[in-house]
């Protein structure tokens, strides 16, 4: 007879999961001694052994985002088990399945105060949408069932508690009799469409538009085909979220990528003069670039109550299934004529595209990041995933990545942890294998957790049909990210927090057997990124960028503008850098902008 660890993992194969990320220890040590039986037995599934607890809670979240199955992580108790609370957050917040399955101490000990016993119901409490304890072999079906389920159906984690003598108990059939629940194996279909009434209601308001706007958010994965109709049967423009980058591709004329202060001008005037916004599976969180209240009607499709009516007053609230919802909708959209407003969207897009392209070219010491990541989206792959941490490689990776239809991006969204880029890179590589993999990722984060992964990397690289897994580290020596929105606020950079120790991180790549590459001059990065995207085997590629390259927003307001010279006067470490490069930004950016009014004024 099988134990309860044997069984769960038997049942987790049974329900289409095969990818684990674990980290070992005595309070799960039974379950993992089935993991290596169940190895040793050729059972199908793999276990991935990260350098810490946090980062497999990290990858399983990926796991969720790159694949649309449930991620699957496992911890010890105490120690271990806190350490998943980062990841399981970014899964929660970014609204992603993932099962935690956690050791414990044994039952016998349970509120004896013994040693890692800690309350693992009431720390998981509020990032879990379903946390339980099993208490009895004959329970764990029960409870393993009913955590797959609710992740998937609420798409958000789930913690099943697994007492260390449990772990190793003789399992036991659940009985016809009472108290005992028997469960079966089957996510359930998420796929709902509003009544037809409702659906009127909505193209009713859109028909009504004329200059209308969609914005789209990480619940329209899947519903790209669908997007891009109802924009043409409208006559709209896209902006999408960062984290929907992907659902929208980049060279949709009429796709002005994100919104914000990592945006697009064009997105901002489109949100600012648009009389009609249709939001699709987004909890677009800034609502200063929504429209002012009362300026737009409003279509909202969600499939989460909750978030309908939030960021913005909707006139018609949809729940439903984008791909299922936006399907019924295009049967009832009339078609919009009149191609004004999308074509002058695809305008702008053209003239912010030069301006990005200017501020990419501005001289920078040594290197300005921008130019990194123009060169790289030039160079990617038809089929590469790209990741980036929530440090100013989010700025660029917003403003200068434009990704394919099949291409993949992604990162930490709502919670914005700062070290999720290589945990991600990571599990799109396990998930994906004969795809490349670009991790872009600033000194900082590659400090924080980011190397020890490396060690991962030199583990299993070889076994990756496609080995090019690149990593590209901002080296600036400065948490970058930090300092910029310490000098909006008013301060100025405080470098007893914001210096890093400088190391060479190409030399570390080589230590490890891996490929090196270490650039600190503008006319080398395009053969840098040739070079790693030729070699044989994984890539740090270390470039050292300017940390005073400011990351511009697409609107800056006079608030900002006040905060920025007041931070100055105080005598920031790097004012007269940081005021050359401004300037120099600013200049290409109208340069740009007068050119290209020039050219369509002629």
């Amino acid at each position: 007879m099988a134990t309860v660890s044997e069984f769960i993992i038997d049942r987790l194969i049974a329900w289409d999961l095969h990818r684990f990320y674990g980290y070992p220890g005595d309070g799960i040590g039974g379950f993992d001694g089935a993991l290596e039986s169940a190895e040793r037995d050729g059972k199908d599934f793999r276990y991935i052994r990260p350098t810490h607890e946090e980062i497999a809670a990290f990858m399983a979240s990926a796991h969720a985002k790159f694949t649309g199955e449930i991620g699957v992580c496992i911890a010890t108790s105490g120690p271990g088990a806190v350490h998943l609370l980062n990841g399981l957050y970014d899964a929660r917040m970014d609204h992603q399945p993932v099962l935690a399955l956690v050791g414990q101490q044994a039952r016998v000990s349970l509120g004896s105060d013994f040693q890692q016993q800690i309350d693992l119901e009431r720390v998981f409490q509020d990032v879990a949408g379903y946390v339980e304890t099993v208490t009895t072999p004959m329970q764990a079906q029960l409870v393993l069932d009913r955590a797959l389920r609710i992740a998937s159906t609420r798409r958000c984690p789930t913690v099943v508690i697994l007492p260390n003598d449990v772990q190793t108990a003789e399992m036991e059939t659940p009985a016809a009799e009472h108290f005992v629940s028997r469960t079966g194996i089957g996510r359930p279909s998420t796929r709902l469409r509003p009544p037809t009434d409702e659906l009127r209601r909505a193209a009713a308001v859109l028909d009504e538009g004329e200059r209308i706007a969609l914005l789209v958010g990480a619940g329209a994965r899947g519903a790209t085909d669908e997007v891009l109709a109802v924009a043409d049967r409208l006559g709209a423009g896209i902006v999408t979220s960062l984290l929907a980058k992907d659902v929208v591709p980049g060279d949709v004329p009429h796709h002005t990528q994100q919104a914000g202060l990592l945006g697009s001008r064009p997105s901002y005037d489109m949100l600012q003069d648009c009389d009609t916004l249709l939001m699709v599976g987004s909890n677009y969180p800034y609502t200063e670039f929504l429209p002012p209240t009362g300026q737009a009607r409003g279509v909202q499709i969600d499939l989460e109550a909750e978030n309908l009516s939030l960021r913005y007053p909707m006139e018609v609230n949809l729940i439903g299934d984008a791909r299922e919802t936006l399907s019924g909708l295009l049967e009832h959209l009339q078609h919009h004529d009149d191609r004004g407003w999308q074509d002058g969207i695809a305008e702008q897009m053209k003239d912010w595209t030069e301006v990005t392209a200017e501020l990419a070219d501005v001289e920078a010491e040594p290197v300005n990041p921008r130019y990194v990541y123009r060169t790289l989206n030039a160079r990617l792959p038809q089929n590469a995933i790209i990741t980036a941490d929530a440090g100013s490689t989010a700025d660029w990776y917003g403003q200068h990545i434009t990704l394919g239809r099949d291409m993949m991006g992604s990162l930490s969204g709502s919670l914005a942890s700062m070290l999720a880029s290589m945990p991600y890179a990571l599990s799109a590589k396990f998930a994906h294998p004969d795809r490349p993999v670009v991790c872009t990722i600033g000194d900082g984060a590659f400090q924080m957790l980011g190397m020890n992964e490396m060690l991962t990397v030199k583990r299993s690289w070889r076994e990756w049909e496609d080995p090019r897994f690149i990593v590209l580290v901002l080296h600036n020596n400065d948490l970058t990210q930090v300092s910029w929105e310490m000098r909006q606020a008013g301060d100025p950079r405080y470098d007893t927090s914001q210096l890093l120790e400088d190391m060479n991180y190409a030399a570390y790549a080589e230590l490890l057997g891996l490929t090196g590459i270490r650039v600190d001059r503008k006319e080398d990065v395009a053969a840098a990124w040739d070079q790693a995207f030729a070699s044989d085997r994984p890539v740090i590629l270390d470039v050292r960028t300017d940390p005073d390259t400011p990351p511009l927003p697409p609107h800056i307001t006079l608030e900002d503008a006040k905060n920025m010279t007041a931070t100055l006067a105080k005598g920031d470490p790097a004012e007269g850098a940081v005021i050359a490069q401004s300037a120099r930004g600013m200049a290409a950016a109208l340069f740009a902008k007068a050119r290209e009014t020039f050219r369509r004024d002629r």
